[in-house]
């Protein structure tokens, strides 16, 4: 596939892909060129794609999912704990978030202290 399908597919501008291979995001293995020297792109790359903006979207950075997709970089050991770092991170911003929608139900039956009630 050509930039142009895979901006397309995933709905990222084709800079980010440059980007994204510059960094070293996207592994070679999903990337040729062909006999123009126009870059080509493996199908699978689209599902890898979504696999990293779903990484980013839970808070990795381009950094740490370079380190998590390169096989010469950090120890298995070394992933799995900053994997597992994240797990917690989200965890944690899962209480957080309820304890807002607890807090905010409390504000619509008129029992938080800062404000008029809500109720009609």
């Amino acid at each position: 596939m050509k930039a142009s399908e895979v901006s397309k597919l995933t709905g990222l501008p084709i800079s980010t892909l440059r980007f994204y291979e510059r960094k070293q995001v996207i592994p070679v293995q999903f990337v040729s060129r062909d006999e123009n020297n126009y870059r080509v792109y493996a199908k699978e790359v689209v599902g890898f794609l979504e696999d990293v903006r779903t990484l980013l979207s839970v808070g990795f950075t381009i950094q740490e999912l370079i380190l998590l997709i390169n096989e010469s970089e950090n120890s298995y050991s070394e992933k799995k704990a900053l994997v597992l770092e994240k797990i917690q991170h989200i965890q944690e911003q899962k209480a957080k978030l309820e304890s807002s929608k607890i807090f905010l139900m409390d504000v619509l039956k008129g029992k938080a202290s800062f404000q008029t009630h809500c109720q009609s």
